[in-house]
């Protein structure tokens, strides 16, 4: 059958269903917030307050309709793709529990008690027949997990989010005690609300509305924390109220601090596992006696890194995410920076997609020396942030030829290996950090390592290294052209090697199961040979064996013979050929 596909179908991870969830999570809020509260405290329904809320009730009655809408045009996963049928997704969402759930949650339970007969008296109510909205707090919890993944500051909403609960609950317990107050009767004793606990209602205060519910919070945030002093409770039914308040305080509390607590753990794990490296790295330093100065430039070298929010390793960071994910962080992050490079500029995107994960950052503090002159180039560098200077010397009056500041790059000939450079792949000058510098460096083994699936680019950019070298006259013409590096040859020896191992280990393996082969022939022939000379002997044998008996019985002498022609008679036998005579 033809699989339908709807435009309109709402993907989970598309930004129009998180604000969806989020306009959502408001009207949640309302109706946990204020439903219980204004059943409670029914002064906020006083004149004509209760437009207003009525207002408010209707639109967030109708966003929770709309959602029902929503939820039968959002589209699930299959074998990793979005179903866009939109007769199939309705089918499933109408027969799951989901569905169920939200029809009764909105049940107009509230609109019928406030339009029932004023003589049943069941308008006071209404507010009460809202609770089923709070049926849908499976959307809440979707909208905060879905923003706690997208925030860039995890652990700072999860600890916004812990006290927000603490809020709600110590709310809610507030509405408690005080329709506890209102069922015993304001002002009937000194544990309720009222006169008679100065606690609440001191001389010269008014009995406000504010004031009502500003005493409940504060006696619901003492008793559930467990904290400071409140009135003792009079009656049976006061005492029952404040024990369960405080067995709940006591577990609800005690699971709210253990969370925060691990939340802030993991808010200062960063700077621990930090602060640990540096420990590690001063006790080294400590035990082999090393110079004031230069533990002082190591020791502001890591308050450069921690201060710079670079002391992060994007290799560790990026290793739980897919291959194709990080060269595509890479791309973004040093895409451009690599194509600054001028060996780079014409090179296909396949070898920079490869080459930007082998970027690694590097800082030096001030002073540092990048390279010397003279030394071996291994690698090329890129100025992320800061400044360096081309001195001519190591002195620190050394005159300056010029200045490197952000995006440029140096040492990129040394690590091609062109035939002909007249300084080979030696550093051509002295390169030091003014002050603190971040360099994006590339190795040169990566680089050839990368290069040997590009073998155009590989030719292109030795072309191109040696029109530079040229063009600054330090290129011999007369030196050959790149045929292959000594790591090349080596490789490729290493690679035959192994080709005419595998090709000796199966000649000698072909050569025993031949020679295994051949002895089990050779032992079947023997058998066979052995089978028929047994068999030659018995058909040398006489047929009759009674000869050998008649010659050891009878004596062919004594034997008499007729003189009549035609007699028959017994001839001798041979005693030595065993045939007659």
């Amino acid at each position: 059958p033809e699989v339908r596909e709807d435009k309109f179908i709402l993907d989970k991870s598309s930004n129009l269903y998180y604000q969806w969830l989020v306009l959502m999570t408001l009207a949640f809020a309302y109706n946990l917030i204020f439903d219980f509260a204004r059943f409670v405290f029914k002064d906020l329904h006083v004149g004509l307050a209760w437009i207003p809320w009525l207002f408010f009730d209707i639109l967030t009655d109708s966003i929770y309709a709309a959602d029902i809408a929503m939820k039968a045009r959002t589209g699930f996963l299959e074998q990793g793709l979005l179903v866009r049928d939109s007769r199939r997704i309705r089918k499933d969402y109408f027969n799951s529990v989901d569905f169920k759930i939200d029809l009764v949650s909105l049940i107009p339970i509230d609109y019928v008690l406030f339009m029932s007969p004023s003589f049943l008296r069941l308008s006071d109510y209404w507010t009460l027949g809202r609770l089923n909205r709070l049926l849908r707090y499976r959307r809440a919890m979707e909208a905060q997990e879905r923003t706690e993944t997208r925030s860039s500051y995890p652990n700072a909403f999860r600890i916004c989010s812990v006290i927000l609960y603490i809020i709600i609950i110590i709310h809610v317990n507030a509405c408690f005690y005080f329709l506890m107050s209102e069922w015993h009767g304001i002002g009937s004793d000194t544990w309720v609300y009222g006169e008679k606990n100065k606690q609440s209602l001191p001389d010269g205060i008014n009995d406000t509305l504010i004031r009502r519910y500003v005493y409940s919070f504060y006696w619901s945030t003492l008793t559930l924390t467990t904290i400071g002093e409140v009135p003792g409770p009079v009656q049976n039914a006061e005492f029952l109220f404040v024990t369960i308040d405080l067995m709940c305080g006591v577990l609800i509390f005690a699971t709210i601090v253990g969370n925060v607590g691990s939340m802030i753990s993991n808010m200062s794990a960063a700077r621990a596992e930090f602060q640990n490296k540096m420990d590690g790295v001063k006790q080294y330093m400590t035990l082999r006696k090393v110079s004031k100065n230069l533990e002082d430039r190591v020791i502001k070298w890591f308050d450069y890194l921690w201060s710079n929010k670079q002391s992060l390793n994007d290799e560790s960071v990026l290793k739980v995410l897919p291959d194709k994910l990080q060269a595509e962080i890479a791309m973004q992050v040093h895409f451009e920076t690599l194509r600054k490079v001028r060996i780079f500029q014409d090179c296909e995107a396949g070898l920079l997609a490869e080459l930007v994960l082998k970027l690694q950052l590097q800082v030096f503090s001030p002073g540092d020396y990048i390279c010397r002159k003279g030394d071996i180039g291994r690698e090329m560098y890129i100025v992320k942030r800061g400044k360096l200077q081309v001195v001519a010397t190591d002195q620190e009056d050394s005159e300056v030829f010029a200045t490197l500041q952000e995006g440029s790059v140096f040492g990129e000939l040394s690590i091609l290996n062109i035939r002909g450079s007249k300084h080979g792949n030696r550093r051509t000058a002295n390169v030091r950090s003014v002050g603190y510098t971040d360099l994006f460096v590339l190795n040169k083994n990566d680089l050839w390592v990368a290069l040997k699936e590009y073998p155009e680019a590989r030719k292109t950019l030795l072309v191109k290294g040696r029109e530079i070298l040229r063009k600054d006259n330090l290129l011999d013409d007369n030196a050959p052209e790149e045929q292959e590096s000594p790591e090349e040859v080596v490789d490729n020896l290493l690679q035959s090697i192994s080709v005419l191992q595998t090709r000796v280990a199966r000649l000698m393996a072909e050569k025993t199961s031949t020679e295994s082969k051949l002895n089990n022939r050779i032992e079947v022939l023997e058998r066979e040979l052995e089978k028929y000379k047994k068999k030659r002997v018995k058909q040398s044998e006489p047929k009759f064996g009674r000869s050998q008996t008649l010659t050891a019985d009878f004596d062919p002498h004594d034997l008499v013979l007729p003189d009549r022609p035609g007699t028959s008679y017994i001839e001798p036998i041979d005693p030595h050929t065993k045939k007659v005579n």
